[in-house]
């Protein structure tokens, strides 16, 4: 008979699982014991790099993506990222190594009784098999249950003496072959009656979140937009970008504050919201929920995000198969004039630094080969990159969807690795680089094409912007002097160069090339903060 171990890698290959993320311990040795040839292990120095690292490739890709992490120390590592990752809805499968099923309620090092506690509330589910024969069944679920909407990461326990057990051939026939498929159309009357109310408002606008950011949303959810003939906003604190950002219909990205997106959507009496939530604040500035006379509509496939949420209407749904019917149902002249385009702010060519941060975006704008994918983790100056960004294409930008700082960095290498003939760039802020600065090891060993740029302001910037605004005084800890990214980088075996004007920069930026290897570039810029929300 077939052993677990064997069974496992038969139903990864089955599910196109042949990529581990890991950092390995004796507790999962023996799953990695004869690693398969077709399969590839990307190794990570800390176990929140692994996630991080995972969690871009799931992204980047949109698939899945395996993580093998060590005992309940090495998951408690990651809990960091897997907030992020729960909060951006990634399909994860991340197990961990549990000791030996004899040690694990005697206290034994590497023994975690509650194992499946560790990683909550940020997965969908976790769980332990009760038996050795129960792994290959337990994993199919973790798959199906990842991937089913909401996505998200799910957590298997997988005791480390279960490997070489044998395994029935019955129990396992059929599950490599199984299809769990969400089917999220919605019916005739409800479009009809979501159509209706978009044909008589006098003003309505649109709200795009996260959902949208696939290659089959993407596109139909711009057509359905120039059909409305409606303004476009994203969601606030977007992990994702949903819309073309130079399309003329984008109006930005709504503030993270109740009063904020009230003031924003004032003069719109119906706002149709798709696939985000309603809505992820974060600087509390109390208000009305919507101006007078407005209503709202959201679509998404998270019932949980529309059950929670403190008004409008929901819907929930496929967003790519509402907006398609949307379509079909819509007059196709809109019967209003299209908005004009917003004005972007002016900037002038970055002179010696230190820099304007704004000035470096829109350089970024100008200079950067088109199909460049970014990953933002400069928190302190958010609004400027979101001012200047130029993307026109589904999966292009990625953000630490919980606000949680060490995703950036690792997460540029996992968006690589799903795609090394496109280059990355990661622009990162000077304290964030710390958090997950194991990554750059990673991006060395594969040679990825990944331009990592660090804001150097020496301050925890976004933190100086809540400070007026939470009336605080006195906080220590904002402060991050003595660091050096350049020689960080270099001892990771990146080369690394710190940029003294302009001209260095836009070089370095126009050389962005899938055939050249990882580096870093160290930017100085003024610390400028502005108010969130």
């Amino acid at each position: 008979m077939p052993t677990v171990r064997d069974t496992t890698y038969d139903l990864l290959r089955a599910w196109g699982l042949t990529t581990v993320f890991g950092n390995p311990g004796s507790n999962e040795l023996p799953f990695l014991d004869g690693f398969p040839a077709d399969f590839r292990y990307v190794l990570g120095l800390h176990e929140g790099a692994v996630l991080a690292m995972a969690d871009g490739y799931a992204q980047a890709t949109g698939c899945p993506a395996l993580v093998n992490l060590h005992s309940a120390a090495g998951l408690g590592n990651a809990m960091g990222n897997l907030a992020n990752a729960r909060a951006s809805n990634t399909p994860l499968v991340v197990t961990a190594g549990q000791q030996a099923r004899a040690m694990i309620g005697l206290g034994s090092v590497l023994a975690e009784p509650a194992m499946t506690r560790v990683p909550e509330p940020h997965v969908k589910w976790a769980f332990e098999p009760a038996r050795a024969q129960d792994v290959p069944r337990a994993l199919s679920e973790a798959f199906h249950l990842a991937v089913l909407p909401p996505a998200g990461p799910v957590f298997v326990s997988l005791p480390l003496d279960d490997w070489a057990r044998d395994v029935d051939v019955d129990e396992v026939a059929h599950l490599g072959a199984r299809r769990v498929r969400a089917a999220g159309a919605a019916t005739p009357e409800l479009v009809a009656e979501l159509a209706g109310r978009l044909a008589r408002a006098q003003a309505p606008a649109l709200v795009v979140g996260p959902e949208v950011d696939d290659e089959r949303a993407f596109a139909t959810v711009v057509a359905l937009a120039e059909r409305l003939a409606v303004p476009v906003w994203t969601a606030p604190t977007p992990p994702r970008c949903p819309f073309p950002t130079r399309h003329p219909l984008w109006r930005g990205v709504l503030p993270p504050s109740i009063a904020g997106v009230a003031e924003q959507l004032t003069g719109h009496d119906l706002v149709l919201v798709l696939g985000a939530p309603v809505f992820r604040y974060h600087a509390y500035r109390p208000g009305p929920w919507l101006p007078a006379g407005a209503e709202l509509v959201a679509v998404s496939a998270d019932p949980a995000s529309a059950a929670r949420a403190a008004f409008g209407d929901a819907l929930v749904a496929d967003v790519t198969a509402v907006a398609a019917q949307l379509l079909d149902a819509l007059p196709d002249t809109p019967g209003r004039p299209a908005p004009a385009p917003i004005e972007r702010p002016a900037e002038g060519e970055p002179g010696d630094a230190p820099f304007r941060a704004g000035e470096v975006f829109a350089l970024m704008a100008r200079t950067l080969p088109r199909g460049v994918r970014m990953v933002n983790e400069s928190t302190s100056n958010t609004s400027q990159f979101w001012e200047h960004l130029d993307l026109a294409g589904p999966r292009g930008l990625f953000f630490p969807a919980a606000g949680g700082l060490g995703f950036g960095l690792p997460a540029a290498v996992g968006v690589a690795l799903a795609d090394p003939g496109r280059p990355v760039v990661a622009v990162l802020g000077d304290g964030a680089v710390q958090y997950g600065v194991a990554g750059l090891w990673t991006a060395a060993q594969w040679n990825l094409p990944i331009t990592f740029v660090v804001l150097r302001n020496g301050t925890y910037g976004a933190l100086r912007g809540f400070v007026d605004q939470l009336g605080v005084t006195g906080t220590p800890g904002l402060d991050l002097p003595g660091m050096d990214a350049v020689r960080i980088a270099e001892g990771y075996g990146l080369p690394a160069r710190r940029i003294a004007d302009g001209a260095e920069l836009a070089a370095e930026l126009a050389a962005v090339a899938p055939d050249r290897g990882p580096r870093l570039v160290e930017l100085p810029i003024l610390g400028e903060t502005r108010r969130l929300g």
